[in-house]
């Protein structure tokens, strides 16, 4: 399945039923009167987020989103039909945006999250609505509102905890795969990822999404390279690890390009925890392993983390560090019931009884 992050699509909302205008002609009745019934209702354009879904591809090959409108009215009070609800699924993460690409419009952070983009228009009145005590056969009927049309753009941001950055082949594919279940490609050459890719970990117990996005060179938020447009998949991350190659020229050079261009992205990516690993260790021996994570200190590193995505040696230690950045648990209250003061000691449950 190809990977697309990004996709431009055209949506219309149903336009209303008109109402009808109609009279009462049946035999043996002297009176007839006005009977013509109300439009229907045009369906609305919903977008639901679904999960299992982590590509925008299928918008590919379908830009174009109409939903149908709502039913005619008909003679003796009969309203017109209305139409359903388009509704168009999205993964998880996704936003829409308005056609200048900086407006939201919506943000689907979660499972099950859905949104009314655009609202289908009401029916017309049937002339049988328009009847008074003085105005006892009007024609007069309304058209039905008419449908909305917007063009929107269709924005991927992976949810993911933990997010990679580093230079091209600094072994992040290499990390990603001995930590999760990810399966990214690994090669002796530069941008071997070249989409972003997801794995899950599994560490004492706990489970977190971890996001390896393509390497990142000097000059990215300009265009360099694969450039920046794949940062915005780790926006959301609580944490990043910041993967430094220590059979590279200059560790400390390679810490500084991904800080600049992480600063030039914005987006408060700057500020989030960043947490600094210095790969290949087994490439190296142990003094040249500490004289490099004293520099990265002396340059800004809060700590250094040496690892080795070949071998595994020091990921543990990493991993523990990244743990205490996540939430510690995850909590689901009973709809309706507000969870307990901190402090309060939970009712006991009373047997039932018919006395209340």
């Amino acid at each position: 399945m190809h990977f697309l992050d990004q996709a431009k699509v055209h949506i219309k909302s149903g336009a209303g039923g008109p109402g009808a205008v109609s009279f009462r002609r049946e035999k043996y009745i002297e009176y007839g009167g006005p009977d013509g019934g109300n439009g229907g209702k045009g369906g609305d354009v919903v977008f639901v987020a679904v999960p299992g879904l982590n590509t925008l591809i299928d918008f590919r090959y379908h830009q174009h989103f109409k939903a149908k409108r709502g039913g005619h009215g008909m003679g003796r009070d009969r309203t017109g039909k209305g139409a359903e609800d388009l509704v168009i699924e999205v993964p998880v993460g996704t936003q829409i945006l308005d056609e200048d690409r900086e407006t939201v419009l919506a943000d689907f952070t979660h499972e099950g999250q859905r949104v009314v983009l655009l609202e289908g228009g009401l029916g017309g009145r049937g002339n049988a609505s328009y009847k008074t005590s003085t105005n006892r056969a009007p024609r007069q009927h309304q058209p039905g509102e008419p449908a909305q049309e917007l063009a929107v753009w269709l924005r991927l941001k992976l949810l993911a905890d933990v997010g990679l950055v580093g230079l091209p082949n600094a072994g992040k594919s290499t990390f990603i795969n001995a930590v999760s279940n990810a399966g990214a490609k690994v090669g002796a050459y530069a941008f071997t990822t070249l989409v972003p890719k997801l794995g899950v970990v599994h560490h004492k117990g706990r489970e977190f999404v971890i996001a390896d996005i393509p390497g990142l060179i000097e000059g990215a938020a300009e265009g360099a390279g694969i450039g920046d447009r794949f940062l915005g998949h780790i926006e959301r991350c609580r944490a990043l690890i910041h993967l430094i190659d220590i059979s590279g020229d200059d560790p400390v050079e390679a810490m500084r390009i991904v800080e600049g261009e992480l600063e030039a992205y914005g987006a408060a990516l700057e500020d989030k925890v960043r947490l600094v690993a210095l790969n290949k260790t087994d490439l190296a021996d142990a003094e040249l392993v500490e004289g490099f994570s004293a520099e990265l200190i002396a340059a800004g590193a809060e700590k250094v983390f040496p690892i080795s995505g070949a071998t595994g040696a020091g990921i543990p230690h990493l991993l523990d560090a990244v743990l205490g950045y996540l939430p510690t648990q995850t909590t689901t209250e009973t709809p309706g019931r507000l969870p307990a003061e901190v402090g309060e000691e939970e009712p006991e449950e009373q047997p039932w009884s018919p006395l209340g």
